[in-house]
């Protein structure tokens, strides 16, 4: 089986598709900024097995991607969005392209409910992200990478943390339905479309939680998981815009979120679900197990909503 690279595997989705390549008897080549960092649930015990090897590269420099995939010989990527690459990473896809990758497996968004090519530049997070995928297909062809394109993440709701550990979370947006998509299942898919390829010609493979809840009903249920009953309150779309630039310091993104947010449900889930039960089905597909329940997720992962 040729040898797989995976970019940014200190992140809670690359970790799981690095670990889930090497299960499919994939070498596993990890390129990281820092080569030094602590990869999540990755033991000592792996990387003595010989299936794992770190080498340093930074997914917006292309001449450090092209340094890795030559030291490597590594023939398939996983890669994710860089944010701040003014060319929406064309040429480190170039650079992955000249040294030897022949398919890329990219982390997507399933914000993307139309033709890549179609999305404004004011949907921004969907924008960014085709911008990418665009990339992937002038410079590798369709039939050479894959989107994985995932739901809202259930990770989101660890954002309210302290708030749940208060029981009180006053915020804008808890109407916004969501499916809460878990870093195991998306990083299980992905891992496995690196290592063994996609099925049924799939080009772009959505992946979605197996519930849709409103956001308010998550926080609630997280609450419940970690024992806090969590009252739940409304916050103006002008304190949420001032809360949410401070969050991700930036202005245009917390406007773009704040939109969504303040969208009809029912025409939002229009536009994000309509691959929703093929994407739920994507789960079991590649990872031969049912989605994971967003409840289970979070008793498994307590660490992450303490404060």
């Amino acid at each position: 089986m040729a040898s797989v690279i995976i970019f940014g595997p200190t992140g809670n989705i690359a970790s799981v598709a690095a670990l889930t390549a090497a299960e499919h008897g994939a070498k596993v080549f990890l390129a990281m900024r820092d080569a030094s960092k602590t990869i999540r649930g990755l033991t000592p015990e792996h990387e003595k097995s010989g299936k794992f090897e770190r080498v340093q590269a930074d997914m917006s420099k292309p001449e450090t991607v092209a340094e890795a995939v030559r030291k490597t010989g590594a023939k398939r990527a996983f890669i994710y969005l860089a944010h701040g690459t003014p060319d929406h990473q064309k040429a480190s896809i170039e650079a992955l392209k000249s040294n030897g990758i022949d398919f890329v497996v990219f982390l997507s968004s399933s914000t993307i409910h139309k033709d890549p090519r179609e999305i404004p530049a004011k949907e921004i997070i969907p924008f960014m992200h085709a911008q990418v995928e665009i990339n992937l297909d002038d410079i590798f062809g369709a039939a050479n990478f894959v989107s994985v394109r995932p739901g809202a993440f259930a990770t989101n709701i660890a954002r309210y943390k302290a708030d749940i550990a208060k029981g009180e979370c006053v915020a804008f947006g808890h109407k916004f339905r969501m499916d809460g998509v878990t870093p195991v299942d998306m990083g299980q898919v992905a891992g496995t479309i690196l290592a063994t390829g996609p099925k049924n010609g799939q080009h772009i493979v959505y992946v979605y939680g197996p519930k849709i809840m409103e956001q308010g009903e998550a926080i609630q249920a997280a609450g419940r998981v970690l024992g806090k009953e969590v009252k739940l309150g409304d916050l103006g779309a002008e304190q949420a815009l001032e809360q949410l630039t401070a969050m991700f310091h930036s202005k245009p993104l917390a406007e773009y979120m704040v939109g969504g947010y303040s969208e009809d449900p029912t025409e939002n889930m229009k536009k994000r679900l309509q691959h929703y039960e093929e994407g739920v089905g994507n789960v079991e597909l590649y990872t031969g197990r049912p989605a994971t329940r967003f409840e289970d997720w979070v008793r498994a992962n307590q660490e992450l909503f303490a404060v």
